[in-house]
């Protein structure tokens, strides 16, 4: 199924339980343009305005969707830049000083970062014409330094929050892993930062176990046990602390946890300096997850499958899940 606007394929289920479309979140972490020039582009493109939170923060307001946020991804900074310092003369002049240091070290190695609302799964199409125009103005990606370990976060909210339907979503996602790494062709700077990484080997033989389906709370109290981190190429947290936030809470302390019924989807590369990318080939390849997902035949045949790889070393060795993975993909044609 396609969008009207930007040609984009949509998932098998475009709507949530309550009837309403479902939504998607992008996150574009890049360098290249400062706070204040990557701000004004974003507000152009939407006919919005931009007011500044911070030194570290912007807010681009005029989209129906919600606000847009622009910001540099740090947060010692941006909690600083919130604050009004407390003390005045000598003191705070050198508190400001110190700041001024970091920050200028920060700014040579941490990205700035264009956070969208929730918008339509519908609009997509138009974050096309954004990336050319930040593309075009100067923006940095992942492959454009070494040190650049940026990415692009794709927040897909699921049709439902019942057990059912986050468990296939899992299953789905742990199956497809090695696909979808070896096609994102992730960055080495990024594999070797802890903020992507893969879900322990005795977690994924749990839960891709065909027989593995469990109540919400087993689900949430398995994954926490596990995965008391954000750092998984796929962060369920978000989701969970939603279902069950004071759960959570009591597992992860952690107050960049912010509740929604989303997934949040870390593992693409943001290239936006290559000429002709954009965010269809990465969105597509999730498009596999939300086709397994919905089809729980064809999901719990290769979860049994997969099962089967994990637990022979020797053939885990010699033979590539990724590429035994292709006739379980959908046709791109089909999508």
């Amino acid at each position: 199924m396609t969008d009207s606007s930007g040609g984009l394929p949509l998932p098998p289920l475009t709507n949530t339980r309550k009837g309403k479309p479902r939504r998607l979140g992008v996150e574009l972490e890049m360098k290249g343009l400062d706070i204040d020039t990557l701000s004004a582009l974003v507000a152009a493109h939407l006919n919005g305005k931009v007011k500044p939170a911070s030194r570290y923060e912007h807010e681009i307001s005029g989209d129906s969707a919600g606000k847009w946020k622009v910001e540099l991804d740090f947060d010692y900074l941006k909690q600083r830049g919130r604050q009004e310092s407390e003390t005045d003369g000598l003191a705070a002049q050198l508190d400001g000083a110190a700041e001024d240091v970091l920050a200028a070290g920060a700014e040579l190695l941490v990205p700035m970062e264009v956070v969208s609302p929730p918008l339509p799964m519908t609009r997509l199409g138009e974050l096309q014409g954004l990336i050319t125009k930040l593309r075009d103005a100067g923006a940095r990606g992942t492959r454009d330094g070494l040190t650049f370990a940026f990415g692009m976060h794709l927040n897909p909210e699921l049709p439902d929050t019942d057990v059912d339907t986050i468990t296939r979503y899992l299953k789905a996602y742990l199956c497809l892993f090695d696909w979808l790494k070896a096609r994102a062709e992730v960055d080495l700077m990024r594999r070797v930062t802890v903020y992507i990484d893969p879900f322990p080997t005795n977690y994924v033989r749990k839960v891709v176990d065909p027989d593995y389906w469990p109540d919400m709370p087993k689900l949430i109290d398995d994954y926490l046990a596990d995965n008391p981190t954000r750092n998984r190429a796929l962060d369920m947290l978000p989701l969970f602390a939603f279902v069950d936030e004071h759960r959570v809470k009591a597992a992860v302390d952690d107050p960049r946890i912010k509740a929604r019924p989303t997934l949040h989807y870390r593992l693409p590369n943001c290239e936006i300096d290559e000429p002709g990318w954009d965010i269809a080939s990465a969105w597509k390849d999730w498009l596999q997850v939300e086709h397994l997902a919905v089809d729980k035949s064809r999901l719990n045949d290769l979860c049994g499958h997969y099962l089967e790889h994990l637990q022979a070393p020797i053939g885990r060795l010699v033979n590539d899940w990724a590429e035994q993975l292709e006739p379980w993909l959908k046709d791109p044609a089909d999508l």
